[in-house]
């Protein structure tokens, strides 16, 4: 991308027992929204928003995105469709980057891999994908998971807390780490 991104989503998932997965298995996405991020992993920048929410594998609920399990691979897959929803309600035109320690999650969203499992959902994904990219230069980048990136370690703060059926951290009482 050779535009200076305006926005920094970055997006993580959590999986509660991610072993021997089913519809019924725990699973949720983090997502923040970060502007003047360098993307370093500093903590530079403001965050505009945070979301999460949980995996929904009943096509009957409202907010179901093609998930069949809950596990790690659609949590993250579920944090890339609702980063890029925010895009396209909130994000204006401008350049966006999504971040994610997910390289998996991160090369079937923008299509440079093709699935082998979870088709319905990384179809929906890849269809918001080009989406957002027909309205704004957009690209994904890989973030080492675990290894203190600020903006990252919240979105899987956010994302655990979610899956575990708890309340966040405030951001003014988060640390890095701190799960």
């Amino acid at each position: 991308m050779s535009e200076t991104p305006v926005w920094s989503l970055y997006v993580d998932g959590s999986c509660l027992g991610n072993q021997n997965v089913d519809a019924d298995t725990p699973a949720a996405w983090g997502l923040v929204v970060v502007t003047g991020d360098n993307g370093l992993g500093r903590g530079t920048g403001d965050v505009h928003q945070e979301l999460s929410g949980m995996v929904i594998t009943d096509e009957e609920v409202n907010g179901f995105v093609g998930a069949e399990v809950g596990s790690n691979n659609t949590a993250e897959l579920c944090g890339f469709a609702a980063a890029l929803r925010w895009l396209l309600v909130e994000g204006g035109d401008e350049p966006a980057v999504v971040r994610a320690d997910s390289q998996y999650a991160g090369n079937l969203a923008s299509g440079a891999w093709k699935a082998k499992a979870n088709k319905a959902l990384v179809l929906h994904v890849q269809t918001l994908w080009r989406e957002v990219a027909g309205l704004r230069p957009l690209s994904w980048s890989h973030v080492r998971a675990h290894r203190g990136h600020r903006w990252n370690e919240r979105a899987d703060h956010l994302a655990l807390r979610c899956a575990q059926g708890e309340l966040p951290e405030p951001l003014s009482f988060w640390k890095p780490g701190q799960r």
